[in-house]
């Protein structure tokens, strides 16, 4: 396993990466000395904030240059393998503009490790893992004394039943808060330097809030977590055998007897980091159909996705559990044309409040009278409003058949 980055392999992994995304790549050692660049200018030099990602162990971005020690405009991300931290990252560039290859980057570094690896005779942990998960998953069992070996070893009981969790991370996650409150640092260290906690120190004040910050940044909602942190999630839980799955996605098996008390935890873990992340559960199945589990967690994500909205606003709900969709299931298959063609047959001509008020009769059992109390209406007008919207659509919300078609519209929405 390899514990250490040769200057050989970091220069090999930043002009890889450049390659890629055209900008200027900085591997920084966890002491934050760049030891390779694409500009070699900079090789050699202290990186601070590079020292301070290695220490934190989170995600950090830069959105001026020059306010840290050898630091310039970007984002720096440690590096860890097999949950060894093995140094940072760091992109140059403005962060709105660098932050989608952040990803690509840690991947690609991960693949060139991997790379330096493959001549050990023995499988690493990440690869029994995904080879195990693979063979699940898609009934490949030509090497079944191998793989019962390492059921053994992820403590897999291949005789009980077990469901499969999906973890998916949104790509266009961020850390915009984390940058936000680095330059409000910024900002609080010029315009009041006399409410520095050791003005004699301003870089240790600074160095203080800071860290502060990155860990807060790391517990409250819409944080970004690193495939390292994921993993860490799982150990905590007792989960043993999960992997990855490009390009996003992290497949988790876990025993059915115990998910009950387990459901708790994943849910308070998805609202946690909700806006970055949604946990889907699969049915529970025997061990060798665990492809239907994942078939069906990928149809409780569906259902996730489609009730996300399109906005950076959090997510109301980002955890399901096939076992309770019902209607769900039908709605999420449904694609978004068909969506588009069956709103512009039913409520595409309706009004914001007309939608509303179909929703609260729905929602009350079309009750005309609760439905009256609810919105303080007088009846007779709900049941002018209610023909106003029949006469507009076409569909009349007081016969059965068309308000469940103005049900379903709504929705699909």
């Amino acid at each position: 396993m390899i514990t250490h980055i040769s200057h050989t392999l970091a220069q090999q992994i930043v002009n890889t990466i450049k390659d890629v995304c055209s900008y200027d790549i900085n591997f920084i050692n966890p002491s934050g000395t760049i030891i390779a660049s694409t500009n070699a200018a900079r090789i050699g030099a202290f990186h601070e904030i590079g020292r301070k990602a290695a220490v934190t162990g989170t995600t950090i971005e830069v959105a001026e240059s020059d306010n840290f020690t050898g630091t310039r405009q970007g984002i720096n991300m440690p590096l860890y393998h097999e949950d060894r931290l093995l140094a940072v990252i760091g992109i140059t560039g403005s962060p709105e503009k660098v932050r989608k290859y952040a990803f690509l980057a840690q991947r690609i570094t991960s693949l060139l490790i991997r790379e330096q690896e493959l001549g050990q005779y023995s499988r690493h942990q990440a690869d029994k893992k995904q080879f195990v998960i693979s063979s699940l998953l898609h009934g490949d069992t030509q090497n079944p004394e191998y793989l019962l070996k390492c059921l053994r070893e992820f403590q897999i009981d291949p005789d009980t039943p077990k469901r499969l969790i999906l973890l998916h991370t949104y790509p266009a996650a961020s850390s915009q808060n984390l940058s936000v409150k680095i330059d409000h640092r910024i900002l609080e260290s010029h315009e009041t330097p006399a409410s520095r906690t050791d003005t004699e120190n301003p870089n240790l004040s600074r160095e203080s809030s800071l860290q502060a910050e990155t860990h807060d940044s790391d517990s409250g909602i819409g944080s970004v977590l690193s495939e390292h942190q994921i993993q860490n999630f799982f150990k905590t839980i007792g989960i043993m055998l999960y992997t990855f799955r490009y390009p996003g996605d992290y497949l988790a098996v876990t025993d059915s007897s115990g998910f009950s008390a387990l459901s708790g935890t994943l849910r308070d873990f998805a609202k946690k980091h909700a806006g970055t992340l949604a946990v889907a559960v699969g049915r529970s199945v025997p061990l060798y159909q665990l492809g239907l589990s994942l078939t069906t967690a990928e149809t409780a994500l569906r259902n996730l996705n489609f009730h996300r909205p399109l906005t950076d606003h959090v997510c109301a709900e980002n955890y399901a559990v096939f076992d309770d969709l019902t209607l769900e299931i039908v709605l999420s298959s449904v694609s978004p044309d068909d969506r588009e063609e069956f709103s512009v047959k039913t409520i595409h001509q309706l009004s914001l409040d007309e939608k509303e008020l179909l929703r609260t009769y729905f929602s009350l059992e079309m009750s005309l009278a609760d439905t009256a109390e609810k919105l303080f209406l007088h009846k007779n007008t709900l049941q002018y409003k209610l023909n106003h919207i029949y006469k507009k659509c076409g569909l009349n919300p007081r016969k059965f058949r068309d308000a469940v078609l103005l049900y379903l519209a709504l929705e699909l929405e």
